[in-house]
């Protein structure tokens, strides 16, 4: 049998060079990844690699030219063909006729404020004949500037119940007035209840999909000229059940509607983003939505400027600028719960500066275990405003270290009004200034 002949000097050396190699963890741990690779299916490590393909798209000198959403949506679809990438919209304006619809693992970057999305002016036209549920065509009365290939906004009364039905779909095919939709229409647009077609849209819309960023552009809605979009439906950006999606120094404005609107969105980020001059909400963390970051955003003459809605849980708004709202500077409400505003300034707000609502639609459905601490709140509302309005069964709310101001007279304004009902709000080192009443509590 051979020898083995090694000195204990060298056996450390070499078992020491061959330890190093490797990553360990604490005991019952799995070793950390050092040394990642590109795996088949394997998404939870990836190399960071030197170079990944983007795709520019501009009016000129550019891998794809053109300046609409066709041109932008080539390009997303074939970085999604890819599984990953970017596409950089070069400086200009593009006009749509139809949302560009976003994949996951996408990059999309402007060149600034040199970069706009925006669509031309709405047109609303009533359909001619019934269409069922299975039909997957309408009947317009007139075509009126419809094209193929546009979105459109299908509203009607419901035959049923009287609520109101929306339908967004594609224009695909057509034969004089007569539509083919992208999609069934599943729901009864029937003459009865007075069904219209709209050329309404989101600038930029996703559903179910996740890890996207998009930076560097602006997007606006052409208020002026456009019809009003439900921020359920729309908005200069609408996303349902998506994750992960950051946006970053994004300008949304003059929307009839909503600036930034995600439905049932976990894990979203936006942040250094100004919303301004929209009809409706500026910033809209939708129903269901957990764990939003808002920070350092210009929120400015929306109705209301940040809303969050039902359901909206373990979210940050930081550092924001809320600016004359109409309404309000910040709602929140229905069931949104263990959230924290913090070093937000909330300015010339119409009504409230910050309102807790009285959603009072089931047990317990109040913005519960909130956390206010270190904003600045100023003139808020007209003689009879209030800074901070809690209302409802809201309990279990803090509201600490804020600096509440009103530098008018102090007329009929309060402080912070806190609703007989609600239960403990803890109230502790606020500074409050200027007001006919500081704490109005019943």
């Amino acid at each position: 049998m051979a020898k083995l002949n090694v000195s204990r000097r060298g056996f450390l050396a070499t078992t020491g060079a061959l330890l190093s190699s490797y990553s360990f963890s604490a005991a019952g741990e799995p070793p950390a990844v050092a040394s990642p690779r590109a795996t088949d299916g394997d998404d939870a490590h990836e190399p960071d690699w030197d170079q990944r393909l983007t795709l520019t798209v501009g009016p000129k000198n550019a891998d794809l030219v053109g300046r609409d959403d066709k041109v932008i949506q080539a390009a997303v679809d074939y970085v999604a063909r890819l599984g990953t990438g970017t596409v950089k919209l070069l400086p200009g304006t593009f006009t749509l006729r139809n949302a560009v619809v976003l994949p996951s693992k996408l990059r999309l970057i402007g060149s600034g404020a040199e970069t706009i999305l925006t669509k031309g002016p709405s047109d609303t036209i009533a359909l001619a004949d019934d269409s069922d549920w299975y039909d997957q065509e309408i009947k317009l009365t007139d075509a009126g500037d419809f094209r193929v290939g546009d979105g459109v906004l299908l509203k009607t009364t419901n035959p049923h119940n009287g609520s109101t039905d929306v339908i967004k779909r594609t224009l695909i095919a057509r034969s004089g007035n007569r539509f083919k939709l992208n999609d069934g229409i599943r729901k009864n647009l029937w003459v009865s209840g007075k069904p219209t077609c709209s050329s309404l849209f989101p600038l930029l819309t996703s559903e179910h999909t996740s890890d996207v960023v998009i930076e560097n552009l602006t997007l606006d809605g052409n208020l002026a000229n456009n019809e009003n979009l439900n921020g359920n439906y729309g908005g200069c950006v609408f996303l349902q059940d998506c994750n992960r999606y950051t946006f970053r120094n994004v300008e949304a404005r003059n929307y009839n509607g909503d600036g930034l609107s995600f439905q049932i969105c976990h894990d979203v980020v936006v942040e250094n983003c100004h919303s301004h001059d929209n009809a409706d909400l500026g910033l809209h963390p939708g129903s269901g939505s957990q764990r939003p970051v808002l920070r350092n955003n210009r929120l400015e003459r929306n109705t209301i400027g940040l809303f969050w809605c039902w359901g909206v849980k373990y979210g940050l708004a930081e550092g924001n600028h809320i600016d004359a709202n109409r309404n309000y500077g910040i709602s929140i409400g229905h069931n949104d719960t263990d959230n924290v505003m913090c070093n937000n300034d909330v300015t010339a707000s119409g009504k409230v500066g910050i309102l807790f609502r009285d959603d009072a639609r089931g047990n317990d459905f109040w913005a519960n275990r909130n956390l206010v601490e270190n904003n600045r709140i100023t003139d808020s509302g007209d003689e009879n405003g209030v800074a901070i309005d809690i209302l409802g069964q809201t309990k279990d709310v803090r509201i600490i270290g804020n600096t509440i101001r009103e530098t008018r007279q102090p007329m009929n304004r309060v402080g912070i009004r806190i609703a007989p009902t609600a239960g403990e709000v803890k109230l502790a080192e606020n500074t409050i200034e200027g007001f006919a009443t500081a704490v109005k509590n019943g």
